[in-house]
């Protein structure tokens, strides 16, 4: 986090050392808030950090609260417009205030103030992080599975000293927002959220309509994104895409021959034989060794799916794996695990799916879901059973019912998306009588090109979809897949 160094600066220390306080028991007076806005000459502008108090129990309003980051973004404007986007981080376990630094320069900033709010349990506000594998002094660390009750376990009891963790539900923390957007006085405030983050948007119009102006969502996940039923489908389904364009296209003749039977042979080399797999080290450079199994790499690819850079080197990654040379493979999975495991708290992900998406999950949907794919279902059971430990939390009855509402929505999905299909937002567009669903070329992230970047700034400067141009997918290609 960027903040100014002066004459202040044990006022600054003391400051953010309250932001890391994760909870505290107190007195019951009323919840405090604390804000303080200064220059921020490498961001561009004014900057307002602080924090906002909480209940935990929201029910009781008693008991522990919770310190929520927030970090705005001033508008540019000599005078911002009233109504702020307040932003919805991913995961779940991504802290919003962390993702702050990505928005800086953003055209959204021109005219209105960028809110970013943390979700309890992520980011400084009462972070619930389990000790997942992953370090840089064994590199194979990042290899190895996350989901079992073994790594989850000694968690609860740790995290339980300061936290119930049958309390981090979305539900709950959509009320800490709409909590905070009041106590900042924004009477309308325009949403964008991404992946999770959709989600929350999501759940937060349904129990906040009226002070929602406008929402945009990228790689939808509604409620009936069972997370993680689907990841082994989607997953399938944006691999097809992809060795469908590559199939399809002269360029690749001869080049990216049958990935699909490249990807067989290679997980039933690895099935056969973990392959020792020589990777640099992603610090300082040194060559290690890594163990790389079916499992391993099947999931790295789903997480390579993610992102419009590493599909557009998957083609060439898979032949040279199914060639014998498996290290430019590992090293790009050595990356991506590497940055998703440091960016979210796994206990908090887990205090949401465990009590949102898991006990939605039957025998039945598992074999629909999951059979045929190169993942199957082991992520799937393995979570399970990590669930079957976790405290869960209490969901409203309605939880699983489709959002129905008339503010005007914008959902964006990426063709090619790993774990968020476009299907999901087709099916939770239908419900919205002023929703918009866009499918762009791309995968599990905003669109890049400017056509739709400028759609998504008409659609916010509106309020609405109504009389926009919606651009040509065809005239907007990813591109090319590397030679």
């Amino acid at each position: 986090m960027q903040h100014m160094i002066d004459s202040r600066s044990a006022l600054v220390a003391l400051f953010f050392a309250w932001l890391c306080t994760p909870a505290i028991t107190a007195p019951q007076e009323a919840p405090v808030l604390q804000l303080r806005t200064e220059e921020h000459p490498g961001a561009r502008g004014r900057i307002t950090e602080g924090w906002a108090e909480v209940w935990e129990d929201r029910a009781a309003k008693s008991g522990r609260r919770i310190r929520l980051q927030i970090r705005i973004l001033r508008a540019r404007a000599a005078a911002a417009r009233p109504d702020p986007v307040y932003f919805l981080a991913g995961g779940p376990g991504q802290g919003a205030a962390e993702i702050s630094e990505g928005f800086l320069e953003s055209w959204m900033r021109e005219e209105r103030d960028l809110v970013f709010v943390d979700q309890r349990g992520t980011g400084r506000s009462n972070p619930l992080h389990v000790r997942v594998p992953g370090n840089d002094e064994d590199l194979q660390t990042w290899f190895e599975p996350i989901w079992r009750p073994e790594v989850f376990q000694p968690a609860i009891a740790e995290l339980s000293e300061r936290a119930d963790l049958r309390l981090y539900t979305t539900p709950i923390a959509m009320d800490d927002l709409d909590e905070v957007r009041s106590r900042l006085g924004h009477a309308r405030v325009n949403l964008v959220g991404g992946s999770y983050g959709s989600r929350a948007g999501l759940v937060y119009l349904k129990q906040h309509p009226a002070t929602v102006r406008c929402a945009i969502f990228v790689a939808v996940a509604p409620v009936s994104f069972v997370n993680p039923l689907y990841h082994a489908e989607s997953a399938q389904l944006a691999f097809d895409a992809l060795c469908a364009e590559v199939a399809g296209d002269k360029r690749y003749q001869g080049a990216y021959d049958d990935l699909p039977t490249r990807l067989q042979r290679i997980l039933a080399r690895l099935e056969r034989a973990p392959a020792e797999v020589e990777v640099r080290h992603p610090v300082h450079g040194e060559a290690r060794q890594i163990r790389l199994d079916r499992d391993s790499f099947a999931e790295a690819l789903r997480v390579l799916l993610y992102d419009v850079d590493s599909n557009r080197q998957l083609p060439r990654l898979l032949v040279e794996a199914d060639q014998g040379d498996l290290r430019p493979f590992a090293q790009r999975a050595l990356e991506s695990n590497r940055a998703l495991r440091q960016s979210l708290a796994f206990g908090m992900l887990m205090s949401v799916v465990g009590s949102e998406d898991l006990p939605r999950i039957t025998e039945e949907a598992i074999v629909q879901h999951c059979a045929g794919t190169f993942l199957g279902d082991q992520r799937v059971r393995d979570q399970l059973r990590v669930g079957a430990i976790w405290p869960r939390g209490v969901i409203p009855a309605d939880y699983a019912e489709p959002l129905r509402c008339d503010v005007p929505i914008l959902l964006l999905s990426g063709s090619m998306d790993g774990v968020t299909s476009p299907r999901h937002a087709a099916e939770a567009v239908r419900h919205l009588s002023r929703g918009v669903h866009l499918v762009f070329p791309g995968c599990h992230g905003f669109p890049t090109q400017p056509a739709y970047q400028s759609y998504v700034a008409a659609f916010l400067a509106r309020g609405s979809g109504a009389g926009l141009a919606v651009p040509d997918p065809a005239a907007h290609p990813l591109p090319p897949c590397e030679r």
